[in-house]
């Protein structure tokens, strides 16, 4: 598995929680799988709070990861494979 490099999210914008949590506790996460997930979502759904889920299919994961974004559709707020989620 990949390790995710702490500068290797610094080029995006993210919350403090994911930074200081997300990342934490999922040091195998890829920018590239998030910004994935952003730009083309396999699906996509908008939540009460402004923040929008997006999943992406990750192949070396072998399952959908869930990003979670804030209202502007860019931010980084949260992301982990789904357990759930078939398209």
């Amino acid at each position: 598995m990949f390790t995710a490099k702490p500068d290797e999210f610094s080029t995006w914008p993210t919350t403090p929680y994911f930074r200081n949590d997300v990342l934490v506790k999922r040091p195998y996460l890829r920018l590239e799988w998030c910004v994935a997930a952003i730009a083309s979502p396999v699906h996509w759904q908008g939540r009460p709070d402004g923040r929008i889920r997006q999943w992406v299919f990750v192949p070396e994961l072998s399952k959908y990861l869930r990003v979670v974004t804030l209202d502007d559709g860019k931010t980084l707020h949260n992301a982990f494979p789904g357990r759930w989620f078939k398209p």
